[in-house]
């Protein structure tokens, strides 16, 4: 199938006791976005999503600043810390 052919498959279920669904086991495991389009109606969509909580640092400022952090990390590895030198250039 090419990007622009588009396969529709359509089932009938029956929603269970419990409020579920079954999409096939190829699915199990899967994340999935349901969208309400209106009452009886829905489109749901598998993919990976982002937590709210996540979202900001997908945004180019954020994803920009956290790619050169992870390079500078990469070129200087982790080394020991003098408290007592820590303490004087902190002057605590």
């Amino acid at each position: 199938m090419t990007d622009r052919e588009v396969n529709i498959l359509t089932t009938m279920e029956k929603v269970n006791a419990d409020g579920h669904i079954f999409l096939g086991m190829e699915y199990a495991g899967t994340e999935v976005l349901i969208e309400q389009m209106e009452e009886g109606i829905w489109m749901i969509k598998a993919g990976r999503f982002i937590p709210d909580s996540e979202k900001w640092l997908h945004h180019p400022d954020v994803s920009d600043s956290l790619d050169s952090a992870i390079a500078w990390a990469e070129e200087h590895p982790p080394r020991e810390t003098d408290m007592n030198d820590l303490e004087k250039r902190l002057d605590l």
